[in-house]
């Protein structure tokens, strides 16, 4: 063979043989795929964005109008109950008091001149009685007059009804007593409204008036809440709201400190949802409120909504035609590929899907879409997923 002849040859055989070993590599090569394991404990939780809040928020403020006078707590301060927080000029309002008083002792004399009256005429009638009984007896034996005689009996007659004026003069002083004592009640509950004092054990958020203010009755002047009621209220997805539950355990991370996962769990759901966000409000409360916590401050929530013991997980992409919790996966079965449909349960937070049937025993689910699968192809398995 001339030398001519053989170069075309050798070059035909070369391209001959790298197109065999492409159609080998492409074709017949076993693919290398990686594969999901079994995962266990696998919490399927729900994700929402939230703030910081106080179920218990109160704005306090002074029932009766008046001068701010004196002012005893801040931004930031933590009250006892009862604790008193600020005081109104209440000059007038003692004077007031003391008018009151005054006229409670006055109401109290009248009562006692009226029940010396009561006593002054029973002794008057007493006496009466006893003289007109004798002029009675005279007269029935003919040694006085009969004109005596009625005119005892008339004045016995206005001794008793001066005892019934007496006693009537009496209700009436127990009655102004009994006002007196009233009023003098009204004008120190008035004073006593001219001092503001915390309704309950309270973190002070906000003084929204200062000394000399004239204030108007109601008019707020601190904003207190109750720190032990200090909560996130998140805002839920209405499509995965549907699946919390009050008392479900979650996870808090604050915006200031996101490397704290705070332990909380599901304290309320409130029943009206976001009808612009399509959105469910759910309040979740801290095991433990940490001091950190602002008020306003950015949370996120994860709420877990099952604990599965053991699952099939996996990513979204390696799913075909994925719809309605059904898709099609890629299987590794006997060292060759396959495809099957499967149902899908549960989706995590970070893609993963639940792969509840479809999977025949013993093959092992792709869990990465590549080049080269088809049904049928040698497959080698990259890493072998921990069990």
């Amino acid at each position: 063979m001339s030398l001519k002849r053989a170069i075309p040859l050798a070059i035909v055989l070369i391209v001959l043989a790298a197109a065999a070993f492409g159609a080998w590599t492409a074709f017949l090569r076993p693919v290398r795929v990686e594969v999901a394991g079994p995962a266990r404990d696998v919490a399927v939780q729900v994700f929402g964005l939230g703030t910081v809040e106080a179920r218990v928020t109160s704005q306090v403020g002074f029932k009766v109008a008046g001068v701010l006078t004196e002012l005893r707590a801040d931004v930031g301060q933590r009250v006892a109950k009862g604790a008193v927080l600020a005081r109104l000029d209440d000059r007038e309002q003692r004077a007031q008091l003391a008018r009151a008083a005054a006229s409670v002792q006055q109401a109290e004399a009248s009562l006692q001149r009226a029940s010396a009256s009561v006593d002054k005429a029973k002794v008057n009638f007493a006496n009466a009685k006893n003289i007109n009984e004798r002029r009675q007896k005279l007269v029935a034996s003919n040694s006085t007059s009969v004109e005596t005689a009625e005119s005892a009996k008339a004045v016995q007659d206005a001794a008793a009804a001066e005892v019934n004026v007496a006693i009537g003069d009496v209700a009436v002083a127990k009655a102004a007593v009994s006002d007196a004592k009233a009023q003098q009640q009204l004008q120190t509950a008035t004073l006593n409204f001219h001092t503001l004092a915390a309704p309950y054990d309270a973190m002070v958020t906000a003084r929204l008036k200062e000394l000399g203010s004239a204030l108007t009755a109601g008019q707020p002047v601190f904003t207190l809440i109750d720190p032990k009621t200090v909560w996130v209220l998140a805002f839920i997805d209405e499509s995965k709201a549907g699946e919390i539950k009050v008392g479900e355990p979650a996870e808090i991370v604050l915006r200031a400190h996101p490397r704290a996962r705070l332990k909380g769990k599901v304290a309320r759901i409130q029943p009206e949802s976001d009808r612009v966000n399509e959105e469910r409000r759910i309040e979740v409360a801290f095991d433990k409120i940490p001091a950190f916590a602002g008020l306003g401050e950015q949370a996120e929530v994860y709420i877990t909504t099952v604990r599965l013991p053991q699952a099939l997980l996996v990513p979204e992409a390696a799913i075909i035609g994925l719809a309605k919790n059904k898709g099609t996966v890629w299987t590794v079965e006997d060292g060759h590929l396959q495809q099957h449909a499967v149902t899908l349960g549960h989706r995590l937070l970070d893609g993963r899907y639940e792969i509840t049937g479809g999977v025949p025993a013993g093959a092992k689910v792709v869990a990465k879409l590549g080049r080269g699968l088809r049904d049928g192809r040698a497959a080698k398995i990259a890493t072998e997923p921990a069990q």
